[in-house]
């Protein structure tokens, strides 16, 4: 079976995969496909530690080819969109609707596949890298036939992180404004779960002028180009001065939602939030980079700083939403598919995500 390993030193393609049959509650998956991540390149450039050798991907939709005696939600031939959150759905907060939350859902690594007659683990508990793989029933989100794979296998990640970042962890009213830094595809469905919300002035920054055709056709009403402005913050406050004495940075957005999550980011992010704004950290930084930020940003003007795992998300019910919104014409989801890649092509997709041409890049089987 073919598929992407990391050895432990880097990324290569392999056809010596096999992956087990499944137990009672879990669903094999015949995957069409897999968005690259950076989450993915993370593990190979050692951002995050993960054991080798294990198979990459963590994006994906396909088809059930097999499911466990004990699974009763989809079954031979359904099409799924993977969802990365392998909670336990069970415990006090699965059960309360908040499985981001559940303590059995990080990590989970497990040793499914065999590579060339060693074990091999998974990543993130989906490994959609591979031709087939075995996820647990709570991950299978059944969707229409008609919602082409290639577009659904960004919802179970990306699309959700962002839109979800909107929809569940913040609370934007219409007429609201908001900045999002970082235009890919974390970012890009942060913008238009806003437009969505009808948010009055969405601000887009990144640091490549070629983002913001995207990030308008995504929903952004500005774009600043952080590599050509000094003063960012400066530039958000020009667009939207506030009013009454500048006291304690009178002025800015409502809502800045961090993508990046660069402490040099996230502190221009704070000093652009108005009275009463929220910032919303979405990226995820390498392990122990820490932020300071002074006490009289967050004192005496009701400014909030909250973190978001994955959009916050419920399964079932938010990226089955999504799939919906986008057969209703209501959410991009094709467009953000820049590029598609035959498996065996996974360094040149990986380039292309270096080189920013990509929205999001697809592998295919």
């Amino acid at each position: 079976m073919r598929g992407i390993i990391f050895n432990g030193k880097a990324a290569e393609f392999t056809t010596g995969l096999e992956v087990r049959a499944p137990g009672p509650k879990d669903v094999k998956v015949r995957i069409v496909g897999a968005g690259l991540c950076h989450s993915d390149v993370s593990v190979i450039d050692g951002t995050i530690p993960w054991p080798a050798p294990a198979v990459l991907g963590h994006e994906g939709a396909g088809i059930v080819t097999e499911v466990g005696a004990s699974v009763t939600s989809v079954k031979p031939g359904d099409h799924i969109v993977i969802s990365t959150l392998a909670a336990c759905g069970v415990c006090r907060y699965c059960a309360s609707g908040r499985p981001t939350r559940c303590r059995s859902s990080m990590g989970n690594l497990s040793q499914p596949f065999m590579l060339s007659g060693e074990p091999c683990s998974n990543f993130a508990g989906v490994s959609a890298f591979a031709e087939e793989t075995v996820i647990t029933e709570l991950q299978a989100v059944k969707i229409p036939d008609d919602v082409p794979l290639t577009s659904a296998a960004l919802v179970g990640c990306g699309v959700i992180t962002g839109a979800g970042a909107v929809f569940n962890r913040a609370n934007v009213q219409p007429g609201d404004t908001a900045l999002v830094y970082g235009t890919g595809g974390v970012g890009l469905n942060t913008i238009q779960a806003l437009r969505v919300k009808r948010a009055s002035r969405i601000i887009a920054i990144d640091n490549q002028a070629s983002k913001e055709a995207l990030a308008r056709q995504f929903g952004a009403t500005d774009f600043i180009n952080s590599a050509e402005t000094p003063d960012v913050v400066g530039a958000v406050r020009a667009m939207l001065p506030g009013d009454g004495p500048a006291h304690f940075n009178v002025g800015g957005v409502d809502w800045a939602f961090d993508v990046v999550a660069h402490p040099a980011v996230t502190s221009q992010c704070l000093e652009a939030l108005d009275w009463g704004g929220t910032l919303v950290i979405v990226g995820v930084p390498a392990p122990g980079v820490e932020m300071h930020i002074p006490y009289l940003r967050m004192t005496h003007v009701d400014r909030t700083i909250m973190g978001t795992r994955a959009g916050s998300y419920v399964p079932a019910r938010d990226l089955a939403g999504i799939v919906e919104m986008y057969r209703r014409g209501e959410y991009l989801l094709d467009e953000l598919v820049t590029a598609t890649y035959p498996i065996e092509r996974f360094h040149d997709a990986v380039d292309d995500l270096h080189a920013g041409k990509l929205a999001r890049g697809v592998l295919t089987f």
